[in-house]
């Protein structure tokens, strides 16, 4: 009898259990998910964003040509042959240091010449001075005429400038000999050796240029600043150049010069960044980037570009409040970051933007509003 009991409480257990599983509990599972359908019919989820101003330090990143601080092409002063030349292509040089010799055997027999010219002039002022002397003392004895007593001594005075031009003329040759030994007017390293040993030597810059010297010790960047930052630019502004042939190195630099005012036509200030560059690791004509990191003089609203509406009756954001409720704020636009944009007026910091808004949405919607999870810390 007991076991017969039992074995009747087993299968009104089961059969209770098949009743809930297969009848009831799928309809309540119906129901939730019709409850679910119907809630996110009501309130449909939107993801937004919270509209926030930019970093106070955004990252500036424009392209650079690397130049030497200084680089020059020496010239010839002076007609001649090169007789030899003392340094070549890559090394490197003191200011002063002989770089070549020119022969000009025609410049030191010029200079010969003005020299015997010199003696021979001043002989000349010795004989019309004595002359001179002794016309003056005729003249005050009423002996000779004071017409020729004038005549020597103009004669004298055109004596001592002839002098005058001959000792000019002795200078600007010596100075042209000088101009035969070529010297480096800085310190640095020779870029460019064009002349060899018995090439004909023209002066001047009509010739081509002995060598070219450059000063890479430090090196110098043209950056040209958006005028958004130029208040942020400065002297003693410190900077970072990246280099593709150093991807793991930055080299550090800073601002030296800021021009005065902003080209007109591309609304930016030119920048002098200046390198050092003692290890010459670093090559003038490198082309790499130069990063400024600068704080525009008022930090732009920020918002993503897919938040964006263009209407015919102009630029929105959809926006929800604190009832959730979907308001259409009408905006103007600035700058376009590409992934962001820049809002000048109609939208205030900490307003939740709709991203990507559906064209479902209208004025006074009541939505489940989705904000993006919190950045991981690592």
């Amino acid at each position: 009898m007991k076991t017969s009991s039992r074995f009747l409480l087993i299968v009104i257990l089961a059969a209770g259990f098949a009743v809930y599983f297969l009848g009831v509990r799928p309809r309540l599972q119906a129901a939730a998910d019709l409850d679910a359908r119907a809630a996110a019919v009501g309130r449909p989820p939107v993801n937004v964003v919270v509209a926030r101003h930019s970093p106070e330090a955004n990252e500036v990143l424009l392209p650079a040509s690397l130049q030497s601080l200084q680089e020059t092409p020496i010239y010839a002063r002076t007609d001649g042959y090169l007789a030899s030349f003392l340094v070549d292509l890559g090394d490197k040089v003191k200011a002063g240091q002989t770089l070549a010799v020119i022969e000009g055997p025609e410049i030191d027999q010029q200079l010969n010449q003005a020299r015997a010219a010199l003696e021979q002039a001043k002989a000349n002022v010795e004989l019309a001075r004595t002359s001179a002397t002794r016309w003056k003392d005729l003249g005050a004895q009423n002996a000779v005429a004071q017409q020729e007593v004038d005549v020597k001594v103009a004669a004298l005075a055109a004596g001592e400038a002839d002098v005058h031009a001959a000792e000019a003329n002795v200078s600007r040759l010596t100075q042209l000999k000088q101009y035969q030994t070529i010297t480096a007017p800085f310190d640095g390293v020779i870029s460019a050796r064009n002349v060899d040993v018995g090439a004909l030597i023209s002066a001047g810059g009509a010739g081509r240029a002995l060598f070219r010297i450059a000063q890479t010790g430090t090196l110098r960047v043209y950056a040209s600043i958006p005028q958004a930052y130029y208040r942020s630019i400065h002297p003693g502004l410190p900077v970072e150049v990246l280099v593709n042939e150093y991807p793991s190195r930055v080299f550090s630099g800073q601002v030296v010069r800021v021009a005065g005012a902003l080209d007109a036509a591309t609304r930016t200030l030119l920048t002098e960044v200046q390198i050092p560059n003692d290890k010459g690791e670093l090559l003038a004509g490198m082309f790499g980037q130069v990063r400024f990191r600068l704080q525009a003089g008022e930090p732009p609203l920020i918002i993503p570009s897919n938040a964006v509406i263009l209407r015919s009756d102009g630029t929105f954001v959809a926006t929800v409040d604190a009832k959730s409720t979907v308001h259409f704020a009408k905006v103007k636009l600035g700058r376009d970051f590409g992934l962001t944009v820049e809002i000048t007026d109609g939208l205030n910091e900490g307003a939740q933007v709709v991203a990507n808004p559906s064209d479902s949405l209208t004025d006074g919607l009541v939505v489940e509003a989705l904000l993006p999870a919190p950045a991981k810390q690592g």
